[in-house]
């Protein structure tokens, strides 16, 4: 799994003009699944987004997580974070799953971190044209791939 993890001061998903998630402070999570991807990947980014401190503390230092400060999460699903660009100019998507495989493990993220998050988890609407509008609050954006826990 791959993810684009932005902390936001607001976000929000629409599809065919209607809003389909909003937060205030949070996170903005776009996730990316590949065939490979399982169980420990799900569970183990989970809990690295909800515990991940990149929040500020009274001292400005970035020492808090999501959970800390009660903030909210919208997770996207996007399939280009799988692109290669190796050859070429035309990004290849062969290594992200398809949707038979990436549906269900979504299903399975969102679950997996409303269950870390104690909370409901907003999301988008799988394989819609989504318009995601963001406050990006910092700019904080981390990037995260479980097959390179760094």
């Amino acid at each position: 799994m791959r993810a684009v993890i932005q902390r936001v001061a607001k976000a929000s998903v629409t599809v065919d003009g209607q809003v389909v998630s909003s937060i205030g402070s949070g996170l903005l999570v776009l996730l990316g699944i590949e065939d490979a991807d399982g169980k420990e990947d799900r569970d183990w980014l989970s809990k690295k987004v909800a515990n991940l401190r990149i929040f500020n503390d009274d001292a400005g230092v970035m020492n808090r997580s999501v959970l800390d400060v009660g903030g909210d999460i919208i997770v996207v699903s996007q399939f280009t974070l799988h692109a290669q660009t190796k050859k070429g100019n035309r990004p290849s998507y062969i290594k992200a799953s398809k949707p038979e495989i990436a549906i269900p493990m979504y299903e399975a993220f969102v679950q997996k971190l409303e269950e870390d998050l104690g909370k409901k988890v907003g999301t988008g609407i799988f394989g819609a044209d989504m318009k995601v509008e963001l406050l990006n609050d910092g700019p904080v954006t981390i990037v995260i791939d479980t097959k390179n826990r760094e």
